[in-house]
């Protein structure tokens, strides 16, 4: 299993909860990164038995030019497409998705959304979601109340 991806992608797009957002747009920056085997396109040196690279940007640069109010959505769009695209080649996506300076009234580098499907294997270190955790972490202890 092996791992194919993209990180730092920026993109402007016609997404946010308020209207003036969805006129002028937001930037977002993407990590993608799709689980699969590359084996057979290693050993053929066949581009077409692999996650293209240049394939998943366009995907991501398509499903960017489509407005949502959250980007919550927006994620799941592009993982679904990219499920969709690949079929039974891919086993597994992760996709982080930063939107940049969002309007919350207060200076906030990013508001964002990490996604995960599917099996991330081999490899050692083991472990899911980003930075080697074991998932992402349950802060719902912290909200209560409010």
């Amino acid at each position: 299993m092996a791992v194919v991806g993209l990180e730092g992608v920026r993109i402007t797009g016609p997404h946010g909860y308020y209207p003036e957002e969805q006129l002028t747009g937001n930037e977002f920056i993407i990590d993608v990164y799709v689980s699969t085997m590359t084996s057979q396109a290693a050993m053929l040196d066949d581009l077409g038995r692999t996650v293209n690279y240049e394939t998943l940007f366009l995907l991501l640069q398509a499903e960017m030019r489509k407005p949502s109010k959250l980007i919550e959505t927006l994620a799941e769009r592009i993982v679904s497409r990219i499920q969709e695209h690949y079929e039974e080649r891919v086993s597994g996506v992760r996709l982080r998705m930063r939107k940049c300076h969002p309007p919350l009234g207060g200076q906030v580098e990013a508001a964002y959304i990490e996604i995960e499907t599917g099996s991330f294997g081999g490899g050692s270190g083991g472990g899911g979601g980003f930075g080697g955790g074991g998932g992402l972490a349950d802060f719902s202890s912290l909200f209560k109340g409010l």
